[in-house]
């Protein structure tokens, strides 16, 4: 392969979270897509999602009807890794992060992968350059995607030291065909970017909530209310450029902010943990969803997320 265009076909393995979603989005982006699962439960959970997703689409004005045909179509559910690689030429990997059942993986593809195909993987936290066999290095690169991964922009991409430098070209200029908002990075750094700018703001939303300084909802108040919008125009670095690179210097010379100390895991965390509280999909976490409509409330998420995300797209064709 030279460039995207030699990407006609699309496998992606795992139908879970993530996948339904890429699917649709390498559909949208003109690819015909075969995704494998082992459950038939997960399958049809995948079907149901890719059919929601792609008529929000519709009502969105982002998908015509007869285009929205066309992306339904052009994806295949197929049973056995054998049949989804066959024609592939991009290998989507996105199931469970589990260090064991990715190996299993990796060597189960192995046996039916040609040559020439790039093998991606949407490992979250495990370094797969490590779980790959090692023949296979040359074919890999990492695009970690975020969920929702239809409506998110962001994916990270990093390639393995011994595949060719064209491999993540054509990978950045596949996604960027797909619509995507893909970002280079030099070498492999668990976490990545994003997960790493958010870990160290979780780490002082829980020191702000186990010392009792304010609610989860205030936290979400203050940060909607001030850097987070700001960031959609400025960024990160952009903003320290536009408040004065001095101004910071001088925050860390007057010792303006000390991290917080270093936990195993945070008091409030751990007690919503043992209370079984886990979010949205138990029905309480910091906030409390009893009774409510989940799949209205989905939506509604949703079309927020396209409001901002258009905005955000704007304000990236047309940088300050």
């Amino acid at each position: 392969m030279k460039t995207a265009n030699d990407v006609k076909h699309v496998a992606i393995l795992g139908a879970g979270t993530m996948g339904p979603g890429m699917a649709q989005i390498f559909a949208m982006g003109g690819r015909k897509v075969t995704m494998w699962t082992r459950s038939e439960e997960t399958r049809k959970k995948a079907e149901d999602a890719l059919r929601s997703s792609v008529n929000t689409f519709v009502e969105e004005g982002l998908l015509s009807k007869e285009k929205s045909n066309f992306v339904l179509e052009s994806i295949s559910f197929k049973k056995s890794v054998e049949e989804a690689v066959a024609c592939a030429n991009f290998v989507m990997e996105t199931i469970v992060e589990n260090k064991d059942a990715k190996i299993q993986l990796f060597k189960e593809i192995d046996e039916y992968l040609k040559e020439d195909v790039i093998l991606a993987s949407n490992t979250s936290a495990l370094n797969v350059f490590e779980l790959v066999p090692s023949c296979r290095l040359k074919q890999m690169v990492i695009a970690h995607w975020y969920a929702p991964p239809q409506l998110i922009p962001l994916v990270e991409v990093v390639k393995s030291a011994e595949a060719p430098d064209v491999y993540a070209d054509i990978t950045m200029e596949l996604l960027n065909e797909c619509g995507k908002t893909p970002v280079f990075m030099k070498k492999f750094i668990r976490g990545y970017i994003a997960n790493r700018m958010q870990m160290c703001l979780n780490q002082e939303i829980f020191y702000l909530l186990d010392n009792d300084f304010c609610t989860p909802e205030d936290i979400d108040k203050a940060v909607k209310a001030s850097f987070i919008p700001r960031a959609v125009v400025l960024g990160l670095c952009k903003r320290i450029d536009f408040g004065g690179l001095d101004m910071t210097a001088n925050n860390y010379k007057n010792k303006s902010y000390t991290l917080p100390p270093e936990v195993d895991m945070p008091v409030t965390l751990g007690k919503h943990i043992e209370n079984g509280e886990l979010g949205f999909k138990t029905g309480k976490g910091f906030y409390d969803y009893t009774g409510v409509d989940k799949q209205a409330l989905l939506t509604k998420r949703d079309k927020q997320l396209f409001e901002v995300f258009k905005l955000a797209k704007k304000f990236m064709d047309d940088p300050v």
